[in-house]
């Protein structure tokens, strides 16, 4: 910690001074931004590859390009965001101006994870710039590779006074950051058992957090879905980045009527999509680690394999896999999976569906797959949840129009496009009144103007 006493201090006293509350300085630094992600976007290619073998196309689209639709949404829409939002003013405190005035939290820090190591550091960094915080970001140590391209871009466009980066094992830079200095707000990405001792640390000098968690996210197909289309959509969302995606089905509550059918199609449409050895497919991820492969195997003798289950430890390659016949007390069933191991679980009634999803409370996502709107209205409304979505799957998160995040144990708060403007932004109430309107009616003494009192307020 005391490497970072000086450099900690110094940002307090950049933001204090005001430098980064500007219009103009908040849009210079998101060009700068998006400038120097242009510039090393081979770099980038070749650290995600090397972290998660992440082809070119799947880091334009979750990582690399992903970031920058957010640096441009942010710059096309940042001037109007910073506007005062004006609201009707009372009876009582006309004829004053009332209105809400999105100010900076101040020093923010932001942990990221492993699995999409680029994308979730950098998408809380453009809403904490965007709202005119400094920043301190502690990108995932795992990701080695990535870490070091993130590193080159930050420390060669901002300022340590400004957006400082630190490195280390999570398990040691956080607590020292945290408990040595009071950030005004805490952003973790990561595990919901990690995220809980971030929340303690910050509620000892009560600084809000964001937790952007994970869990086990249910799929229920419907004995109408259309099948096909819901193994497409499944197959796709599971087995990106070799399922380690905090929003990817975790397992599928099927009809028992369909569940044949189903599996089949998850079998061929996994085959369409990675070919008959997907340890050769230029479309298939890796895991991070061994430390990550070691748990993953586990879970592959929790169930009957209907298809994948080929595992090369040297490689960190596990191949898209499809569990059924699983015991309700199995691990596969009780953890977050966070790999390319899908379970499928069959159910007759919607009842005995809810009670199996009702074990893991509040997922970070929820998919229904049916064709009957009144179904798919009866799943939502029964089934609390993060977010959802209706016949696919993860897709969500790549719409900045829709807020991100979880509820309960899979997450505080939200983010994405002006979410995470809101979210790194304390929404300032402010009335003000004029001098020239000063009625005797509202000052002391009171006695005699209850009727009046009454009526005004």
């Amino acid at each position: 910690m005391s490497n970072y006493t000086t450099d900690l201090n110094n940002i307090k006293n950049y933001f204090t001074s005001g430098a980064t509350q500007s219009f103009q300085f908040r849009k210079k630094q998101l060009n700068l931004l998006k400038k120097a992600i242009k510039t090393h976007e081979k770099e980038l290619q070749t650290a995600l590859f090397t972290d998660l073998r992440k082809n070119a196309e799947e880091t334009w689209v979750t990582e690399t390009g992903f970031v920058l639709n957010e640096i441009n949404y942010a710059l096309a829409n940042l001037e109007h965001w910073m506007k005062k939002e004006y609201v009707d003013t009372n009876l009582l405190n006309f004829p004053g101006t009332s209105y809400v005035q999105a100010e900076p939290m101040g020093t923010v820090l932001i942990i990221g994870p492993w699995n999409y190591p680029l994308q979730l550091i950098m998408v809380p960094l453009i809403g904490a710039i965007a709202a005119g915080n400094c920043v301190v970001i502690k990108p995932s140590e795992f990701a080695t590779a990535t870490q070091a391209v993130i590193k080159t871009i930050i420390q060669s466009i901002f300022k340590p006074e400004y957006v400082l980066l630190v490195e280390g094992e999570g398990h040691e830079v956080v607590p020292a950051l945290m408990q040595n200095f009071v950030f005004d707000l805490v952003f973790y990405t990561g595990s919901p058992a990690v995220g809980k001792a971030v929340y303690k640390m910050a509620a000892e000098n009560l600084v809000p957090v964001v937790l952007e968690l994970g869990g086990k996210s249910p799929c229920v197909v419907e004995a109408d879905a259309n099948i096909k289309v819901a193994a497409k959509r499944i197959v796709q969302a599971k087995f990106s980045n070799a399922g380690q995606m905090c929003i990817a089905p975790d397992y599928i509550l099927v009809h028992s009527s369909i569940k044949e059918k189903l599996l089949q199609a998850l079998t061929s449409t996994i085959e369409q999509f990675f070919g008959p050895k997907p340890a050769t497919s230029y479309d298939y991820a890796r895991i991070i680690n061994q430390k990550q492969f070691d748990r993953l195997v586990t879970y592959l003798q929790d169930g009957s394999i209907v298809t994948g289950g080929e595992h090369n430890r040297d490689d960190l390659y596990i191949a898209p896999t499809v569990l059924t016949n699983i015991s309700p007390a199995a691990a596969a069933l009780q953890d977050e999976i966070f790999g390319p191991i899908l379970p499928v679980l069959e159910y007759n009634t919607m009842h005995e569906a809810l009670a199996i999803i009702a074990k893991h409370p509040n997922p970070l996502a929820f998919y229904i797959y049916s064709g009957n709107t009144k179904k798919q209205q009866q799943w939502l409304q029964a089934v609390p949840s993060g977010n959802a979505c209706i016949n696919t799957s993860s897709m969500h998160a790549t719409n900045h129009h829709l807020p991100f995040g979880g509820r309960g144990t899979s997450g505080i708060g939200t983010y994405h496009g002006k979410h995470s403007f809101t979210t790194f932004s304390h929404q300032k109430g402010v009335l003000k009144s004029p001098t020239w309107f000063d009625p005797s009616a509202k000052y002391p003494s009171l006695k005699g103007k209850l009727g009046l009192l009454k009526k005004i307020i």
